[in-house]
């Protein structure tokens, strides 16, 4: 298959067969295209779409976003999950701002200078809106590449990516390029997908190396395989009528910036109580565990719920706060934590 068969391919099947709805498609604001990529990442379609239109409304320009807090940055990722995306992003806008005059960068290069944007975030930005001949290099893309030329190995693997930009360079056309990558994105997505892919509606079918051999499901080469880690945290949920303890969390490491329940340590939820509200506190009474995972392994948390009188003067470093239980739907809370307070038991006062 010639790199302009190939292209003309996919470009032509995408005019007929692509997606032409989604709500960032038609735009070239950089802003916009910016943050529709990085909350797609790791992301499907249908979970983000909602998320997109909610933070527009908020911060409907980059000069919105960069002025806002942090945490009304997380508020709204809350429950998008990789929660660095969102750090980094509010960071990427301050910066936009404060080195570039607001102008966001117009090349792949400079935009990949930006916190949190990798080089086919950038070049995908740059293609969408200012036509620059990039290539990109997503799972989408990778899957099909991988499928369509036989190409083996974990694509993560340096020596993989390295041959798989390679070749997705060299298949880029001359000419529209945010048209060649939205085709090569949507073939992914709506075709050549991870599992059951619909070769019979694939433009690349007739010289897919995968179809052909039937590996399809052998290609790309999966991640190799390792035991998933687990870990526990006890968390001491401190409720006095309508208001519960959170913790600001650390702004790097999991759950970076966000507000969340506070550990118990090795002492358990039982000292950890007596050590800041005295031994005269309610004895703590444990709650349904939840499982939570990871990237890279698996927490379990179980909670405890110790009830207060009243909200206690809290004293120490100011990470501890008072959260009204009402609020809980708009605070920034990682998802496990807001269905642990969703799901809390009627107070028995």
């Amino acid at each position: 298959m010639s790199k302009q068969d190939f292209a003309s391919r996919l470009m032509s099947w995408q005019a007929s067969h692509g997606r032409h709805d989604l709500p960032w498609q038609h735009s070239r604001d950089p802003y916009r295209v910016w943050l529709s990529e990085i909350m797609l990442q790791q992301t499907q379609v249908d979970t983000v779409m909602p998320y997109y239109g909610r933070f527009l409304a908020r911060f409907p320009t980059l000069a919105d976003l960069a002025a806002a807090p942090q945490e009304d940055v997380l508020a709204l990722w809350s429950g998008l999950g990789y929660y660095a995306r969102a750090r980094n992003l509010h960071k990427a806008a301050q910066v936009v701002m404060e080195e570039h005059g607001g102008i966001f960068p117009r090349t792949a290069a400079a935009i990949a200078a930006l916190p949190g944007i990798g080089r086919s975030t950038a070049a995908a930005i740059a293609a969408f809106c200012f036509d620059e001949r990039a290539a990109i290099l997503d799972g989408n893309v990778k899957r099909v590449l991988c499928r369509a030329f036989g190409i083996e190995g974990f694509p993560g693997s340096r020596a993989v990516e390295q041959t798989l930009w390679a070749l997705a360079t060299e298949l880029l056309p001359e000419r529209d390029p945010g048209r060649y990558i939205q085709a090569q994105m949507d073939l992914g997505a709506t075709v050549c997908t991870r599992s059951k892919p619909a070769c019979t509606r694939c433009p690349l079918a007739a010289d897919c190396v995968a179809r052909r051999d039937g590996r399809c499901a052998e290609l790309p080469t999966p991640r190799p395989r390792k035991a998933v880690p687990r870990r526990q945290a006890d968390v001491v949920v401190v409720r006095a009528g309508n208001a519960v303890l959170v913790e600001q969390r650390p702004p790097a490491g999991i759950w970076g910036g966000l507000l969340a329940l506070p550990e118990a340590g090795a002492g358990g939820a039982a000292a950890w109580t007596a050590q800041r509200f005295g031994s005269a506190a309610p004895a703590a009474a444990s709650l349904p565990a939840l499982t939570h995972a990871f990237t890279h392994f698996v927490l379990e948390i179980r909670p405890w719920l110790v009830d207060l009188r009243a909200p206690a003067t809290l004293a120490g470093d100011g990470t501890l706060r008072w959260l009204a239980l009402d609020t809980v739907d708009a605070a920034a809370l990682p998802a496990p934590v807001r269905t642990i307070l969703k799901s809390l038991p009627r107070s028995a006062g």
